[in-house]
């Protein structure tokens, strides 16, 4: 059915509109701490506070989902993103940059979740790992623009400017997926015919919480690379802050194609796991090098095949353990636990930059793309004890029916 690669290339849009408004922040730190007053505590807690909201409004936004419907709410999230942006676009204060950037932040987090649950339903029964994929690759195509070109737009034009240009792209993302978004006919009568269920067990959601720290730890480690490695080349190499952005996007660039392509690699070769243990490794690894004084080039080509493969498998765990009607309430845990990780990760970052220096701050970067190793071995296990006590339900009820 060709309708759906119609949606996933509005949805890829739509997320490379994302995660260019992400990135305005940190693109714009130099002249925003000077202009706000603040430190890089306060910055980190900005960059932050685009994914906090996902701490509350992931799992009340599963049930939101079912009520309103995929579209509607995929419109609110980027209407709230565009008027965040607006906002601080306009602002002269950290508080009113703080509330722009809060507004942002929850559509974002309802957007994102609504997203992930639109590109399963439509591609779950097949080449569910290179959707997810293609559609994850959207975020480091839209943070490199954004490390590209924020900062030239910035020094030309302003800061603020940055964030109107961020808020008027999710507004035409948002007149695209109201023209062209459809819900999967599958999906319809699947709805239609759920009524009262969809609420997951405690067995299936453990796999997922298990899922969401995953993606979560490995998203506050990018986080970590694209927020404060600029920094420490500028501060560590003296390069000026736009050669060392533009140096640091070479990672997201390759990661553009590397995350579908990996995807792709992955699910033609089969081996899922295999591929998180590996490159989250060389993701951390890479990382550690940067600190190490490794010529910057080499490490961030490094850095951006490492993090291609992971995410379209992290990201497609839930998959292999929701039902479909379970889907808005179990992306809903899935995203909280990622949205908690991925929040509080940039505000540790800019502490530990603070109090112990750029390297310091790169390195717990670094121990962050390995927290998803031991967490793999755990939704194993409990996806194997889901499945077994799936079987010993059917079986009994198959012997009483012959």
């Amino acid at each position: 059915m060709q309708r759906r690669w119609l949606i996933l290339a509005v949805l890829f849009v739509a997320r490379t509109a994302m995660g260019f408004q992400y990135q305005t922040v940190a693109s714009t730190a130099p002249l925003l701490l000077r202009e706000l007053h603040v430190g890089f505590a306060e910055l980190g807690t900005l960059i932050g506070l685009y994914h906090i909201c996902g701490v509350v409004l992931s799992l009340p936004g599963g049930l939101i989902i079912r009520r309103l419907g995929d579209k509607n709410l995929c419109a609110i999230g980027l209407a709230l993103m565009a008027s965040g942006g607006c906002v601080m676009g306009v602002s002269h204060s950290y508080g009113v940059a703080f509330g722009g950037r809060l507004a942002s932040g929850m559509g974002a987090t309802l957007f994102n979740l609504v997203l992930a649950k639109m590109a399963t339903d439509w591609f779950a029964r097949r080449e569910i790992v290179l959707a997810m994929a293609v559609i994850l690759s959207t975020w480091p195509f839209g943070i490199a623009l954004g490390l590209f070109i924020e900062p030239r737009i910035a020094v030309a034009f302003g800061w603020r400017s940055v964030m109107l240009l961020a808020g008027g792209i999710c507004l035409v993302s948002l007149l695209l997926v109201a023209l062209f978004y459809r819900a999967p006919p599958a999906e319809t009568e699947a709805a239609s015919n759920a009524q009262g269920a969809g609420v997951p067990q405690w067995r299936t959601l453990a796999p997922v919480v298990v899922a969401g720290i995953m993606w979560g730890s490995f998203n506050a480690g990018l986080v970590t690379y694209f927020s404060f490695v600029p920094s420490f080349l500028a501060a560590s190499g003296g390069l000026s802050m736009a050669d060392a952005g533009a140096l640091t996007s070479i990672a997201l660039w390759i990661g553009m194609a590397s995350i579908p392509f990996g995807g792709f690699v992955v699910q033609r070769i089969g081996r899922p796991f295999a591929a998180i243990v590996m490159f989250c490794t060389l993701a951390a690894t890479s990382l550690a090098l940067i600190v190490a004084g490794m010529p910057p080039f080499l490490t961030c080509v490094l850095f951006g095949l490492a993090i291609g493969p992971p995410p379209g498998v992290i990201t497609s765990l839930p998959a292999r353990v929701l039902a479909p009607a379970e889907r808005a309430i179990g992306f809903g845990v899935f995203y909280t636990c990622h949205f908690l990780l991925q929040a509080s990760g940039p505000a540790i970052g800019g502490w530990i930059h603070d109090t112990r220096g750029g390297a310091a701050s790169l390195l717990f970067g670094s121990a962050l793309f390995l927290v998803p190793l031991p967490m793999l071995a755990l939704f194993r296990f409990l996806t194997v004890r889901l499945q077994a006590g799936r079987i010993a339900v059917v079986a009994p009820a198959a012997s009483r029916g012959g």
